[in-house]
């Protein structure tokens, strides 16, 4: 009997997506980087419950000098920080290169809007979605889910919020109540003393 497919794996190139929005842009021009930032995450972790996608958001170290770390918001969805001086695309590059052999069994898609990266992505043989294509895909899945609410019930307020289990429902009203930076930190110590003792991701 043939294994189960696993679901498809999206891997975001996050400030390139901030970069190309243009309610995330103007987000981050009046408000912050980090609201920005916030505001990506909920978007794709709406659409990648509504598509059955696992996803990686990568962001880059933005010359801090900090280890590579990652954190789990839900089972299906990961953010990930850059090694000191690595960029997203370098990242998200090795990660395709790792992922190159079950490639045939898993489908892999990235989202950046770097053309220059896009060749080194299909010669691994991931898939290739430009920020607008996210961006409109992102926009349609949020339409399906509000008509899928209304129908169950018009008062059944954030339906994926209340789906999500504890633990991510807390981490997303950190986020939204400016408490995500602190969690962060302690979660992001966490992370890199792992990888300090050999996990990878």
């Amino acid at each position: 009997m043939p294994r189960k497919k696993p679901p498809s794996l999206l891997l975001v190139d996050g400030y390139n997506i901030i970069g190309s929005w243009a309610d995330l842009i103007l987000l981050k021009e009046t408000v912050s980087l980090e609201a920005a930032r916030r505001q990506l995450i909920e978007d794709l972790l709406s659409f990648s419950a509504s598509r059955n996608y696992n996803t990686e958001v990568v962001f880059d170290a933005h010359f801090q000098r900090q280890p590579a770390a990652r954190e789990v918001i839900t089972s299906y969805f990961t953010v990930a920080y850059t090694n000191y001086l690595q960029t997203a695309d370098t990242f998200i590059e090795a990660r395709c290169a790792r992922l190159r052999p079950e490639m045939h069994r898993q489908h892999v898609i990235v989202a950046t809007s770097d053309r220059s990266h896009q060749q080194t992505i299909l010669g691994f043989g991931a898939s290739w979605m430009s920020a607008q294509q996210l961006q409109t895909e992102v926009a349609i899945a949020s339409t399906q889910m509000q008509r899928q609410r209304q129908k169950k019930s018009p008062t059944s307020g954030r339906f994926l919020f209340k789906s999500l289990d504890p633990s991510a429902q807390k981490k997303l009203s950190d986020m939204r109540l400016g408490l995500h930076d602190q969690n962060s930190q302690k979660n992001l110590k966490n992370s890199r003393s792992n990888l300090a003792k050999g996990e990878h991701f």
